[in-house]
Protein backbone atom coordinates (compact mmCIF):
# COMPACT_ATOMS: atom_id res chain seq x y z
CA UNK A 1 0.00 0.00 0.00
CA UNK A 2 0.92 3.24 -0.73
CA UNK A 3 1.89 4.94 2.41
CA UNK A 4 0.06 8.50 1.12
CA UNK A 5 -3.14 7.12 0.41
CA UNK A 6 -3.86 7.81 4.44
CA UNK A 7 -4.03 11.47 3.68
CA UNK A 8 -4.66 11.11 -0.19
CA UNK A 9 -6.22 14.53 -2.13
CA UNK A 10 -6.87 15.32 -5.57
CA UNK A 11 -3.11 16.59 -5.98
CA UNK A 12 -1.74 13.19 -4.52
CA UNK A 13 0.24 10.78 -6.98
CA UNK A 14 -2.99 8.88 -7.85
CA UNK A 15 -1.56 7.60 -11.14
CA UNK A 16 0.71 5.57 -9.09
CA UNK A 17 -2.41 4.03 -7.32
CA UNK A 18 -3.98 0.58 -8.04
CA UNK A 19 -7.58 0.92 -7.03
CA UNK A 20 -10.51 -1.84 -7.01
CA UNK A 21 -13.99 -0.50 -7.01
CA UNK A 22 -16.23 -2.64 -5.42
CA UNK A 23 -19.48 -2.83 -6.97
CA UNK A 24 -21.00 -1.38 -9.98
CA UNK A 25 -23.90 0.30 -8.92
CA UNK A 26 -24.57 4.17 -9.36
CA UNK A 27 -22.13 5.15 -7.02
CA UNK A 28 -19.68 2.47 -8.34
CA UNK A 29 -19.67 3.74 -11.49
CA UNK A 30 -19.71 7.59 -10.35
CA UNK A 31 -16.23 6.61 -8.35
CA UNK A 32 -14.46 4.71 -10.67
CA UNK A 33 -15.10 7.63 -13.19
CA UNK A 34 -13.98 10.00 -10.53
CA UNK A 35 -10.51 7.51 -9.88
CA UNK A 36 -9.71 7.50 -13.93
CA UNK A 37 -10.38 11.66 -13.38
CA UNK A 38 -7.61 11.33 -11.24
CA UNK A 39 -5.21 9.07 -13.27
CA UNK A 40 -5.41 5.98 -11.04
CA UNK A 41 -5.13 2.43 -12.52
CA UNK A 42 -8.77 0.95 -11.83
CA UNK A 43 -10.07 -2.34 -11.69
CA UNK A 44 -14.23 -2.66 -11.04
CA UNK A 45 -15.48 -6.33 -9.89
CA UNK A 46 -19.09 -7.16 -9.68
CA UNK A 47 -20.45 -10.29 -9.54
CA UNK A 48 -23.75 -9.39 -11.57
CA UNK A 49 -23.10 -9.79 -15.11
CA UNK A 50 -26.06 -8.14 -16.16
CA UNK A 51 -26.92 -5.85 -19.08
CA UNK A 52 -26.67 -2.89 -17.27
CA UNK A 53 -23.23 -3.63 -15.90
CA UNK A 54 -21.87 -4.40 -19.24
CA UNK A 55 -22.98 -1.51 -20.71
CA UNK A 56 -21.04 0.65 -18.02
CA UNK A 57 -18.49 -1.66 -18.25
CA UNK A 58 -17.94 -0.65 -22.14
CA UNK A 59 -17.71 3.37 -20.53
CA UNK A 60 -15.25 2.74 -18.44
CA UNK A 61 -12.98 0.14 -20.34
CA UNK A 62 -13.30 3.05 -22.93
CA UNK A 63 -11.62 5.12 -20.50
CA UNK A 64 -8.73 2.36 -19.42
CA UNK A 65 -10.33 0.95 -16.22
CA UNK A 66 -10.31 -2.82 -15.84
CA UNK A 67 -13.87 -4.29 -15.31
CA UNK A 68 -14.44 -7.85 -14.06
CA UNK A 69 -18.01 -9.27 -14.07
CA UNK A 70 -19.66 -12.40 -13.63
CA UNK A 71 -19.93 -15.14 -10.37
CA UNK A 72 -17.06 -15.37 -8.28
CA UNK A 73 -15.71 -11.76 -9.47
CA UNK A 74 -16.19 -9.80 -6.42
CA UNK A 75 -14.97 -12.93 -3.94
CA UNK A 76 -11.06 -11.89 -3.96
CA UNK A 77 -9.02 -9.09 -3.82
CA UNK A 78 -6.32 -9.31 -6.09
CA UNK A 79 -3.00 -8.82 -5.00
CA UNK A 80 -0.76 -5.26 -5.74
CA UNK A 81 -4.17 -3.05 -4.38
CA UNK A 82 -3.73 -0.03 -2.54
CA UNK A 83 -7.17 1.02 -1.74
CA UNK A 84 -10.48 -0.33 -2.25
CA UNK A 85 -13.65 1.91 -2.45
CA UNK A 86 -16.92 0.03 -2.00
CA UNK A 87 -20.20 0.67 -2.83
CA UNK A 88 -22.58 1.19 0.66
CA UNK A 89 -24.60 -1.34 0.29
CA UNK A 90 -21.33 -3.88 0.71
CA UNK A 91 -21.32 -5.26 4.64
CA UNK A 92 -17.91 -4.84 6.00
CA UNK A 93 -17.91 -8.66 6.33
CA UNK A 94 -18.07 -8.98 2.44
CA UNK A 95 -15.03 -11.69 1.31
CA UNK A 96 -13.22 -8.90 -0.50
CA UNK A 97 -13.70 -5.85 2.26
CA UNK A 98 -12.79 -8.47 4.96
CA UNK A 99 -9.93 -9.41 3.00
CA UNK A 100 -8.74 -5.95 2.53
CA UNK A 101 -9.04 -5.36 6.45
CA UNK A 102 -6.46 -8.11 7.19
CA UNK A 103 -4.21 -7.02 4.63
CA UNK A 104 -4.18 -3.28 5.94
CA UNK A 105 -5.79 -2.04 2.59
CA UNK A 106 -7.59 0.91 3.47
CA UNK A 107 -11.41 0.77 2.37
CA UNK A 108 -13.56 4.00 1.32
CA UNK A 109 -16.57 4.93 0.21
CA UNK A 110 -17.63 6.96 -2.69
CA UNK A 111 -18.49 9.70 0.01
CA UNK A 112 -15.23 9.90 1.29
CA UNK A 113 -13.87 9.88 -2.14
CA UNK A 114 -15.66 12.89 -3.31
CA UNK A 115 -14.79 14.84 -0.09
CA UNK A 116 -10.56 13.73 -1.17
CA UNK A 117 -11.20 14.68 -4.65
CA UNK A 118 -12.19 18.34 -3.22
CA UNK A 119 -9.08 19.32 -1.28
CA UNK A 120 -7.08 21.19 -0.98
CA UNK A 121 -8.24 23.57 -3.65
CA UNK A 122 -11.73 22.95 -4.90
CA UNK A 123 -13.64 22.44 -1.33
CA UNK A 124 -16.94 23.41 -1.08
CA UNK A 125 -19.09 23.30 1.69
CA UNK A 126 -21.23 20.19 2.58
CA UNK A 127 -24.60 20.56 4.93
CA UNK A 128 -25.55 16.76 5.53
CA UNK A 129 -28.19 14.91 6.72
CA UNK A 130 -28.47 11.55 8.27
CA UNK A 131 -31.09 9.58 10.28
CA UNK A 132 -33.59 6.73 10.06
CA UNK A 133 -36.37 8.43 8.67
CA UNK A 134 -37.45 12.07 6.99
CA UNK A 135 -33.68 12.39 5.02
CA UNK A 136 -34.48 12.57 1.51
CA UNK A 137 -37.69 15.15 2.01
CA UNK A 138 -35.16 17.24 4.56
CA UNK A 139 -32.37 17.56 1.64
CA UNK A 140 -34.56 18.08 -0.69
CA UNK A 141 -36.67 21.30 1.60
CA UNK A 142 -32.80 22.25 1.96
CA UNK A 143 -31.85 22.55 -1.39
CA UNK A 144 -35.00 24.17 -2.24
CA UNK A 145 -34.44 26.85 0.94
CA UNK A 146 -30.64 26.84 -0.96
CA UNK A 147 -31.76 27.55 -4.16
CA UNK A 148 -34.36 30.44 -3.27
CA UNK A 149 -31.38 32.33 -1.30
CA UNK A 150 -29.82 32.47 -4.78
CA UNK A 151 -27.40 29.90 -4.23
CA UNK A 152 -25.97 27.33 -6.73
CA UNK A 153 -26.48 24.13 -5.05
CA UNK A 154 -27.54 20.50 -5.80
CA UNK A 155 -29.20 17.77 -3.90
CA UNK A 156 -26.51 14.62 -3.54
CA UNK A 157 -25.58 11.18 -1.90
CA UNK A 158 -28.34 8.75 -1.07
CA UNK A 159 -30.81 11.18 -2.00
CA UNK A 160 -29.77 9.18 -6.01
CA UNK A 161 -26.98 11.53 -7.32
CA UNK A 162 -23.70 10.12 -5.96
CA UNK A 163 -21.33 12.94 -4.56
CA UNK A 164 -18.36 12.30 -6.96
CA UNK A 165 -20.49 12.81 -9.93
CA UNK A 166 -21.29 16.82 -8.39
CA UNK A 167 -17.29 16.90 -8.02
CA UNK A 168 -16.73 16.67 -11.49
CA UNK A 169 -19.56 18.84 -12.49
CA UNK A 170 -18.02 22.42 -14.62
CA UNK A 171 -20.61 23.69 -12.42
CA UNK A 172 -18.79 25.93 -9.43
CA UNK A 173 -21.21 24.70 -6.40
CA UNK A 174 -21.69 27.53 -3.71
CA UNK A 175 -23.21 24.28 -1.19
CA UNK A 176 -24.37 20.94 -1.58
CA UNK A 177 -27.01 19.52 0.36
CA UNK A 178 -25.87 15.70 1.39
CA UNK A 179 -28.29 12.96 2.05
CA UNK A 180 -25.90 10.39 4.23
CA UNK A 181 -27.09 6.78 5.30
CA UNK A 182 -25.27 4.77 7.80
CA UNK A 183 -24.06 2.56 5.10
CA UNK A 184 -22.15 5.50 3.77
CA UNK A 185 -21.17 7.06 6.90
CA UNK A 186 -19.67 3.72 7.98
CA UNK A 187 -17.04 4.03 5.41
CA UNK A 188 -16.16 7.58 5.77
CA UNK A 189 -12.98 8.91 7.68
CA UNK A 190 -12.39 12.51 7.25
CA UNK A 191 -15.16 14.31 6.31
CA UNK A 192 -15.51 17.76 8.38
CA UNK A 193 -18.90 19.30 7.34
CA UNK A 194 -20.26 23.04 7.77
CA UNK A 195 -23.03 21.47 9.19
CA UNK A 196 -24.83 18.12 9.53
CA UNK A 197 -28.21 16.85 11.03
CA UNK A 198 -29.29 13.60 12.48
CA UNK A 199 -33.45 13.44 12.29
CA UNK A 200 -34.01 10.69 14.42
CA UNK A 201 -32.45 6.92 15.29
CA UNK A 202 -35.21 3.77 15.37
CA UNK A 203 -33.97 0.42 14.41
CA UNK A 204 -33.63 -0.21 10.87
CA UNK A 205 -30.80 -2.05 8.69
CA UNK A 206 -30.14 -4.07 11.54
CA UNK A 207 -29.07 -6.67 9.06
CA UNK A 208 -26.36 -5.00 8.02
CA UNK A 209 -24.81 -4.79 11.31
CA UNK A 210 -26.06 -8.71 11.98
CA UNK A 211 -22.09 -9.83 13.17
CA UNK A 212 -21.95 -6.89 15.56
CA UNK A 213 -22.86 -7.65 18.98
CA UNK A 214 -24.62 -5.13 19.54
CA UNK A 215 -26.38 -4.27 16.10
CA UNK A 216 -28.62 -1.10 16.93
CA UNK A 217 -25.64 0.41 18.47
CA UNK A 218 -23.44 -0.20 15.71
CA UNK A 219 -25.95 1.50 13.38
CA UNK A 220 -26.26 4.76 16.03
CA UNK A 221 -22.55 4.94 15.97
CA UNK A 222 -22.20 4.85 11.87
CA UNK A 223 -24.81 7.94 12.02
CA UNK A 224 -22.94 9.89 14.80
CA UNK A 225 -20.41 9.87 12.43
CA UNK A 226 -21.87 12.37 10.48
CA UNK A 227 -21.15 14.60 13.09
CA UNK A 228 -17.14 14.62 13.57
CA UNK A 229 -15.01 17.53 12.42
CA UNK A 230 -18.16 19.45 12.10
CA UNK A 231 -16.81 23.02 11.54
CA UNK A 232 -20.29 25.18 12.32
CA UNK A 233 -23.38 23.45 13.63
CA UNK A 234 -24.68 19.99 14.82
CA UNK A 235 -28.48 20.02 14.76
CA UNK A 236 -30.06 17.46 16.60
CA UNK A 237 -33.77 16.30 17.46
CA UNK A 238 -34.96 17.63 20.73
CA UNK A 239 -37.74 14.95 20.78
CA UNK A 240 -34.88 12.15 20.49
CA UNK A 241 -32.49 11.89 23.20
CA UNK A 242 -30.09 9.57 21.26
CA UNK A 243 -29.54 12.66 18.58
CA UNK A 244 -28.65 15.29 21.59
CA UNK A 245 -25.96 12.57 22.82
CA UNK A 246 -24.15 11.95 19.49
CA UNK A 247 -23.57 15.85 19.74
CA UNK A 248 -22.28 15.63 23.06
CA UNK A 249 -20.07 12.72 22.54
CA UNK A 250 -18.60 13.95 18.75
CA UNK A 251 -15.49 15.48 18.32
CA UNK A 252 -16.34 18.53 16.84
CA UNK A 253 -13.99 22.05 15.69
CA UNK A 254 -13.79 24.42 18.12
CA UNK A 255 -16.42 26.85 17.95
CA UNK A 256 -18.80 24.51 16.83
CA UNK A 257 -22.48 24.68 17.80
CA UNK A 258 -24.88 22.23 19.09
CA UNK A 259 -28.80 24.04 17.58
CA UNK A 260 -31.91 21.69 18.47
CA UNK A 261 -35.33 21.34 16.36
CA UNK A 262 -38.46 21.17 18.08
CA UNK A 263 -42.06 20.95 17.18
CA UNK A 264 -42.61 22.67 20.60
CA UNK A 265 -41.61 26.26 21.51
CA UNK A 266 -37.45 26.91 21.26
CA UNK A 267 -35.21 27.84 23.72
CA UNK A 268 -32.31 29.25 23.01
CA UNK A 269 -30.10 27.70 20.04
CA UNK A 270 -33.29 26.10 19.19
CA UNK A 271 -35.32 26.23 16.27
CA UNK A 272 -39.19 25.38 16.78
CA UNK A 273 -43.30 26.08 16.63
CA UNK A 274 -44.88 29.22 18.31
CA UNK A 275 -48.45 29.20 17.18
CA UNK A 276 -48.85 28.55 13.39
CA UNK A 277 -45.33 29.79 12.78
CA UNK A 278 -41.71 28.27 12.38
CA UNK A 279 -39.83 30.20 14.61
CA UNK A 280 -35.66 30.40 14.69
CA UNK A 281 -34.10 31.29 18.08
CA UNK A 282 -30.63 30.32 17.31
CA UNK A 283 -29.43 32.17 14.11
CA UNK A 284 -30.06 35.51 15.88
CA UNK A 285 -28.02 38.51 17.76
CA UNK A 286 -30.92 38.14 20.41
CA UNK A 287 -31.43 34.57 20.67
CA UNK A 288 -31.59 34.96 24.52
CA UNK A 289 -35.31 36.61 24.78
CA UNK A 290 -36.65 36.64 21.32
CA UNK A 291 -37.06 34.44 18.10
CA UNK A 292 -37.46 35.12 14.25
CA UNK A 293 -40.06 34.12 11.70
CA UNK A 294 -38.77 31.85 9.07
CA UNK A 295 -41.89 30.03 7.84
CA UNK A 296 -45.48 29.34 8.55
CA UNK A 297 -47.06 25.96 9.44
CA UNK A 298 -49.08 26.19 6.28
CA UNK A 299 -46.19 26.25 4.17
CA UNK A 300 -44.76 22.98 4.72
CA UNK A 301 -46.63 20.26 2.69
CA UNK A 302 -47.90 17.82 2.73
CA UNK A 303 -48.30 19.33 6.48
CA UNK A 304 -47.49 15.95 9.52
CA UNK A 305 -45.80 16.96 12.24
CA UNK A 306 -42.77 14.23 11.05
CA UNK A 307 -42.73 17.00 7.83
CA UNK A 308 -43.08 19.73 9.96
CA UNK A 309 -39.94 18.41 12.58
CA UNK A 310 -37.82 17.79 8.29
CA UNK A 311 -38.66 21.49 7.56
CA UNK A 312 -37.29 22.68 10.89
CA UNK A 313 -33.83 20.56 10.47
CA UNK A 314 -33.59 22.21 6.80
CA UNK A 315 -34.01 25.28 8.12
CA UNK A 316 -31.77 24.93 10.98
CA UNK A 317 -29.00 24.36 8.54
CA UNK A 318 -29.79 26.70 5.68
CA UNK A 319 -29.52 29.09 8.46
CA UNK A 320 -26.28 27.89 10.09
CA UNK A 321 -24.98 28.75 5.96
CA UNK A 322 -26.35 32.25 6.65
CA UNK A 323 -29.43 31.49 4.48
CA UNK A 324 -32.30 34.67 5.19
CA UNK A 325 -35.23 34.22 6.67
CA UNK A 326 -37.93 34.71 3.19
CA UNK A 327 -35.67 32.19 1.53
CA UNK A 328 -36.44 29.61 3.68
CA UNK A 329 -40.56 30.37 3.75
CA UNK A 330 -39.72 30.62 -0.25
CA UNK A 331 -37.89 27.44 -0.27
CA UNK A 332 -40.63 25.49 1.15
CA UNK A 333 -43.97 27.02 -0.64
CA UNK A 334 -41.63 25.84 -3.98
CA UNK A 335 -41.18 22.79 -2.96
CA UNK A 336 -42.76 19.97 -3.58
CA UNK A 337 -42.43 16.64 -2.16
CA UNK A 338 -42.08 13.20 -4.57
CA UNK A 339 -44.71 10.70 -4.60
CA UNK A 340 -45.10 7.85 -2.08
CA UNK A 341 -44.81 9.98 0.54
CA UNK A 342 -48.03 10.81 2.35
CA UNK A 343 -49.75 11.18 -1.28
CA UNK A 344 -53.61 11.48 -0.96
CA UNK A 345 -54.18 8.96 -4.22
CA UNK A 346 -57.99 9.97 -4.39
CA UNK A 347 -61.06 10.25 -2.05
CA UNK A 348 -63.74 8.06 -2.25
CA UNK A 349 -67.55 8.32 -0.17
CA UNK A 350 -65.58 10.36 2.49
CA UNK A 351 -62.33 7.86 2.85
CA UNK A 352 -59.40 9.19 1.80
CA UNK A 353 -56.59 6.83 0.79
CA UNK A 354 -53.19 8.13 1.07
CA UNK A 355 -49.59 6.14 -0.12
CA UNK A 356 -47.18 6.60 2.27
CA UNK A 357 -45.13 3.42 0.78
CA UNK A 358 -41.99 5.49 1.29
CA UNK A 359 -42.38 4.42 4.85
CA UNK A 360 -40.38 1.29 4.71
CA UNK A 361 -39.72 0.92 8.64
CA UNK A 362 -41.58 0.99 11.59
CA UNK A 363 -40.61 4.56 12.65
CA UNK A 364 -41.55 5.50 9.70
CA UNK A 365 -45.36 3.95 9.47
CA UNK A 366 -45.66 5.28 12.91
CA UNK A 367 -44.88 8.93 12.33
CA UNK A 368 -47.47 8.40 9.49
CA UNK A 369 -50.09 6.78 11.82
CA UNK A 370 -49.49 10.03 13.50
CA UNK A 371 -50.46 11.99 11.14
CA UNK A 372 -54.24 10.80 11.16
CA UNK A 373 -56.91 9.76 13.63
CA UNK A 374 -58.54 6.85 12.16
CA UNK A 375 -56.44 4.45 9.84
CA UNK A 376 -57.55 1.42 8.26
CA UNK A 377 -53.58 0.40 7.46
CA UNK A 378 -52.31 -1.71 4.73
CA UNK A 379 -48.75 -2.79 6.04
CA UNK A 380 -46.08 -5.30 5.89
CA UNK A 381 -42.91 -6.84 3.17
CA UNK A 382 -39.68 -7.05 4.09
CA UNK A 383 -39.52 -6.73 8.32
CA UNK A 384 -35.29 -6.28 8.14
CA UNK A 385 -35.29 -7.59 11.86
CA UNK A 386 -37.37 -5.14 13.08
CA UNK A 387 -40.13 -5.12 15.98
CA UNK A 388 -43.46 -3.79 15.53
CA UNK A 389 -44.92 -4.15 18.86
CA UNK A 390 -43.40 -0.23 19.97
CA UNK A 391 -45.50 0.43 16.96
CA UNK A 392 -48.50 -1.29 17.35
CA UNK A 393 -48.76 -0.17 20.85
CA UNK A 394 -48.94 3.51 19.79
CA UNK A 395 -50.97 3.80 17.19
CA UNK A 396 -53.86 1.17 18.53
CA UNK A 397 -56.42 3.57 19.48
CA UNK A 398 -56.20 4.86 15.74
CA UNK A 399 -56.71 2.03 14.01
CA UNK A 400 -60.17 0.72 12.42
CA UNK A 401 -58.53 -1.96 10.90
CA UNK A 402 -55.34 -3.54 9.05
CA UNK A 403 -54.59 -5.90 6.37
CA UNK A 404 -51.68 -7.38 6.00
CA UNK A 405 -49.10 -8.52 2.41
CA UNK A 406 -45.44 -9.66 2.32
CA UNK A 407 -42.94 -11.82 3.36
CA UNK A 408 -42.75 -10.73 7.11
CA UNK A 409 -46.66 -10.08 7.46
CA UNK A 410 -47.02 -12.37 10.30
CA UNK A 411 -44.25 -10.39 12.40
CA UNK A 412 -46.64 -7.61 12.33
CA UNK A 413 -49.73 -9.67 13.05
CA UNK A 414 -48.62 -10.80 16.21
CA UNK A 415 -47.61 -7.54 17.45
CA UNK A 416 -51.50 -6.63 16.31
CA UNK A 417 -52.40 -9.44 18.29
CA UNK A 418 -50.33 -8.51 21.29
CA UNK A 419 -51.15 -4.69 21.62
CA UNK A 420 -54.62 -4.55 19.87
CA UNK A 421 -56.23 -7.55 20.30
CA UNK A 422 -59.64 -5.51 19.65
CA UNK A 423 -58.44 -4.36 15.66
CA UNK A 424 -59.89 -6.28 12.84
CA UNK A 425 -57.03 -7.79 11.20
CA UNK A 426 -56.69 -9.58 7.32
CA UNK A 427 -53.58 -11.30 6.82
CA UNK A 428 -53.42 -12.02 3.49
CA UNK A 429 -51.90 -15.68 2.12
CA UNK A 430 -51.53 -14.41 -1.53
CA UNK A 431 -47.73 -13.16 -2.20
CA UNK A 432 -48.04 -11.92 -5.69
CA UNK A 433 -48.81 -8.40 -7.01
CA UNK A 434 -52.60 -9.04 -6.46
CA UNK A 435 -52.21 -8.95 -2.77
CA UNK A 436 -52.47 -5.00 -3.12
CA UNK A 437 -55.85 -5.71 -5.13
CA UNK A 438 -57.38 -7.63 -2.66
CA UNK A 439 -55.99 -5.37 0.51
CA UNK A 440 -57.45 -2.14 -0.31
CA UNK A 441 -60.53 -4.10 -1.59
CA UNK A 442 -60.73 -5.35 1.90
CA UNK A 443 -59.56 -1.96 3.45
CA UNK A 444 -62.24 0.00 1.65
CA UNK A 445 -65.50 -2.59 3.02
CA UNK A 446 -64.07 -1.65 6.41
CA UNK A 447 -63.61 2.16 6.28
CA UNK A 448 -66.30 4.66 7.00
CA UNK A 449 -66.24 8.48 6.14
CA UNK A 450 -63.68 10.27 7.50
CA UNK A 451 -61.38 7.63 7.99
CA UNK A 452 -57.83 7.16 5.98
CA UNK A 453 -57.22 3.73 4.48
CA UNK A 454 -53.59 4.16 4.56
CA UNK A 455 -50.54 2.11 3.34
CA UNK A 456 -47.40 2.47 5.40
CA UNK A 457 -45.95 -0.41 5.36
CA UNK A 458 -43.21 -0.10 7.21
CA UNK A 459 -41.72 -2.46 5.49
CA UNK A 460 -39.14 -2.80 2.47
CA UNK A 461 -40.75 -3.83 -0.64
CA UNK A 462 -38.61 -6.24 -3.01
CA UNK A 463 -39.92 -9.57 -1.65
CA UNK A 464 -43.35 -7.88 -4.20
CA UNK A 465 -42.61 -5.25 -5.82
CA UNK A 466 -39.24 -3.77 -7.40
CA UNK A 467 -39.14 -1.10 -4.69
CA UNK A 468 -41.09 1.12 -3.01
CA UNK A 469 -42.60 3.56 -5.61
CA UNK A 470 -43.73 0.04 -7.27
CA UNK A 471 -45.41 -0.80 -4.41
CA UNK A 472 -47.02 2.57 -3.86
CA UNK A 473 -48.06 2.65 -7.83
CA UNK A 474 -49.44 -0.61 -7.19
CA UNK A 475 -52.03 1.09 -4.23
CA UNK A 476 -52.34 3.80 -6.54
CA UNK A 477 -53.95 1.61 -9.14
CA UNK A 478 -55.82 -0.66 -7.50
CA UNK A 479 -57.31 2.39 -5.36
CA UNK A 480 -58.55 3.61 -9.33
CA UNK A 481 -60.52 0.70 -9.05
CA UNK A 482 -62.65 1.89 -6.90
CA UNK A 483 -63.35 4.93 -8.48
CA UNK A 484 -63.93 3.08 -11.98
Amino acid sequence: MKDWIATADRLSPWPQARVVVAGLGTSGFAAADGLLDLGAQVLVLDDADSAGNREKATVLEMLDAEVWLGSGAAANLPDGVDLVVTSPGWRPSAPLLAQAALRGVPVWGEVELAWRMMQPDRQVPWLAVTGTNGKTTTVGMLESMLTAAGLTTSAVGNVGRPIVEAVLDEVTYDVLAVELSSFQLHWTHSLSLHSAAVLNLAPDHLEWYADQPDPLAAYAADKARIYERVTHSCVYNVADPATERMVEEAEVVEGARAIGFTLGVPGPSMLGVVDDLLVDRAFIPQRRDSAVEVAKLADVVPYAPHNVANALAAAALARSFGVHPTAVANGLKRLRIGDHRIQTVAEVGGVRYVDDSKATNPHAAAASLAAFDSVVWIAGGQAKGTSFDDLVAAVAPKLRAAVLLGVDRQVIADALARHAPQVPVNVLDVSDHGAMQQAVEWAASRAVPGDVVLLAPGCASKDMYSDYAARGDAFAAAVATLTG
